[in-house]
């Protein structure tokens, strides 16, 4: 009788194994035809965008303004790469001026929000204090403002702090991000609170804590807020439109939106070569990073979902 049973266990065993090997397989199982019949098409679909974006940036000044508009590069040439870099603006400042402002601006603004971001998520989400709620209330209502709405109080703040023209307006206003204080809190409490007790029985100071648990453990909200700082940073040009009058502190944002809307005459139509390889290389950094990253950004989600 047990040894029928168990006969019976191995093959309801053995069945689930087939039926998980068939669910998910580990290579290419003709069952997964309907999944790529359906998946394939949108793949294309959505990669069109990025082609385009290639292929413009390669095609002469004769393939740029035919008509009717060609989607791929006949003849590719990199010669507006090479009238970018060799362009000076008005004020003769080099392109290559514009693009270093904008990865020094961008690195340190990333770097500094997750510094920012990670500390008063912590703060807010393991340590106790007054007004704990308050101020994660107020966190959450800025979620509600578009940038538009506070660009007046923003520059009153910036004159007040004798920002203007300055190096520095371009960091200060990134690093507060509302969204990515809440990604990080909400990513936090996920952590039992039981660990970082342990950790203060040991001995282990807030600042132990902070870097040797709570950082590791938090790493695709990291990722995730990196990305979102970075694409802010890195494509924000209003900063250097309102509040930057030297040209050699603006970014290659900002330079990139004058390619086609302060030159005249025949030099508005080589401008248009120019700016479609100033586009190219605007995305290629956020395709690079989200590229990188994307494993973790989706561990956030997920685990977001979970809770």
């Amino acid at each position: 009788m047990t040894r029928l049973v168990f006969q019976r266990k191995r093959g309801s065993s053995r069945y689930s194994g087939i039926r998980n090997s068939r669910i998910n397989p580990q290579g290419f199982h003709t069952s997964q035809i309907k999944f790529y019949l359906i998946l394939l098409p949108l793949v294309m679909v959505m990669l069109l965008p990025i082609v385009f974006i290639f292929s413009h940036a390669f095609k002469p000044l004769d393939e740029l303004f035919a008509y009717p508009p060609r989607f791929f590069v006949i003849n590719p040439t990199g010669k507006n790469f090479t009238d970018l870099f060799s362009r000076f603006s008005k004020s003769g400042i080099p392109v290559s001026r514009y693009l270093f402002n904008s990865v020094v601006i961008t690195v340190v603004t990333v770097l500094a929000s997750i510094v920012v971001s990670t500390t008063a998520a912590y703060a807010l989400s393991k340590k106790r204090f007054k007004l704990k709620n308050v101020l994660f209330t107020i966190n959450t209502l800025a979620l509600m403002f578009v940038p538009i709405a506070v660009t007046i109080p923003r520059f009153l703040i910036i004159e007040r702090l004798q920002l203007i023209d300055s190096f520095w307006v371009h960091i200060l206003p990134g690093l507060a991000l509302p969204v990515g204080l809440f990604l990080l809190k909400q990513f936090m409490d996920g952590i039992p609170n039981e660990v970082i007790e342990a950790a203060q029985i040991d001995g282990a100071s807030d600042v132990a804590i902070y870097w040797q648990i709570i950082l590791p453990m938090i790493r695709p909200a990291i990722a995730t807020i990196a990305i979102l700082t970075f694409q802010a940073t890195w494509n924000n040009a209003d900063i250097s439109t309102l509040y930057i009058n030297s040209e050699s502190l603006k970014t290659f944002a900002f330079y990139l939106t004058t390619l086609t809307t302060t030159t005249a005459g025949a030099n508005s139509v080589a401008g248009q070569g120019m700016a479609a390889a100033a586009t190219l290389i605007m995305f290629l950094p956020n395709l690079i990073i989200f590229i990188l990253l994307q494993s973790q950004v989706m561990n956030t989600m997920s685990h977001s979902g979970l809770k």
